[in-house]
C-alpha cells in the first residue's frame, strides 16, 4: 500500500462490520478487522460499528480490548462510532444495562434506544453543519445525545432538537447508520481526520 493509504480497523466483535468495510474500501482505505490488541496497534484509525453496545462491551473485555482501545483514544487515535459505537465512545450512558461499560473519551451523555425498539426505526434527512446538502440518515434502535460537554461540537440534530452527530478532537460519532443509507460523507470526514493525525506506525 502507498504511504498515503490509511489503514483503518473496524472493531469486528459484533455488529455491521461488513457494511463499514465496503464504504471505507470504496473510499480508498486499507481495511482490517480488529479483534486483538496486536491488530489495533497496526491501524491509523478505528471504526466502532453499530450493533448491540452491551454485547460489544462484554466481548471487548473478554478479548482484552477495552484498555487498549481506551489507551488508543486517549493517545489521539481517530475513532468513528456509529449507533452502538457512539454509545461506546460516550462518557455517560442513560439506560445502560447493569454493569455495562464504555470506552469513553467523548464528553457526552447518550440515551440508549431513545426511539424505542426495532419497529420504531426510521429515516430522516439531516442538515449537517457546513455541508451544502442534507444527509439521509437511517436510525435503527438509535441513541440520542442528551448532553454535550465543553469542547464537543454538535454536527446534526433532528427537527425536535435531538443531537444525533457530534465530534471532538480525534472522535466522531453518529447515532445513525451512514454505512446503510449509502451516503459516505461521514466516512470521508473520518478519513480526513485520520490523514491529518500523526501516524502511529
Amino acid at each position: 500500500m502507498g504511504g498515503d493509504t490509511p489503514r483503518i480497523g473496524v472493531l469486528a466483535l459484533q455488529g455491521d462490520v461488513r457494511e463499514h468495510r465496503l464504504v471505507l474500501e470504496r473510499l480508498g482505505a486499507e481495511v482490517v478487522d480488529v479483534r486483538r490488541p496486536s491488530e489495533l496497534a497496526t491501524v491509523d484509525g478505528l471504526v466502532l460499528p453499530g450493533g448491540e453496545s452491551s454485547a460489544i462491551d462484554k466481548l471487548a473485555r473478554r478479548f482484552g480490548m477495552q484498555e487498549p482501545i481506551r489507551t488508543a483514544i486517549a493517545g489521539g487515535l481517530p475513532v468513528y462510532g456509529t449507533c452502538a459505537g457512539l454509545i461506546l465512545l460516550a462518557d455517560r450512558v442513560i439506560g445502560a444495562i447493569d454493569g455495562q461499560q464504555t470506552f469513553g473519551g467523548l464528553d457526552v451523555t447518550v440515551t440508549r434506544n431513545a426511539f424505542g425498539a426495532q419497529a420504531e426505526s426510521f429515516e430522516a434527512d439531516l442538515d449537517v453543519e457546513g455541508w451544502d446538502r442534507p444527509v439521509r440518515a437511517a436510525f435503527i434502535r438509535a441513541p440520542v445525545v442528551t448532553q454535550v460537554g465543553a469542547g464537543v461540537r454538535a454536527l446534526a440534530t433532528l427537527p425536535g432538537g435531538e443531537v444525533v452527530a457530534v465530534e471532538a478532537g480525534n472522535l466522531l460519532g453518529t447515532a445513525f447508520h451512514p454505512e446503510v443509507s449509502g451516503d459516505a460523507r461521514f466516512h470521508e470526514r473520518f478519513l480526513e481526520r485520520v490523514r491529518a493525525a500523526p501516524r502511529r506506525r
